[in-house]
């Protein structure tokens, strides 16, 4: 890769603690409407934290922030 020695790990963005949260529900397969229920938010705050989480990340969609996921360990 291209850049500085390091990559992209030393600049991972900083999620909170509930994107953090709800990104691991995701990577489980949950839906938005489980994800909700389970943590006591509306849907729509789910899809807020979602949005946000994948703009942070640079990923486009669920099945990419699945990935990123599961490649961290965040799915267990």
């Amino acid at each position: 890769g291209s850049g500085p020695a390091g990559g992209a790990e030393a600049a991972a963005p900083q999620l909170t603690e509930r994107e953090t949260e709800v990104l691991r529900l995701v990577a489980k397969g949950m839906s938005y409407k489980q994800i909700a229920a389970r943590l006591g938010l509306s849907h729509r705050t789910v899809q807020n934290h979602v949005q946000n989480t994948l703009g942070k990340l640079q990923l486009h969609n669920r099945v990419e922030l699945t990935r990123y996921a599961i490649e961290r360990g965040l799915d267990d």
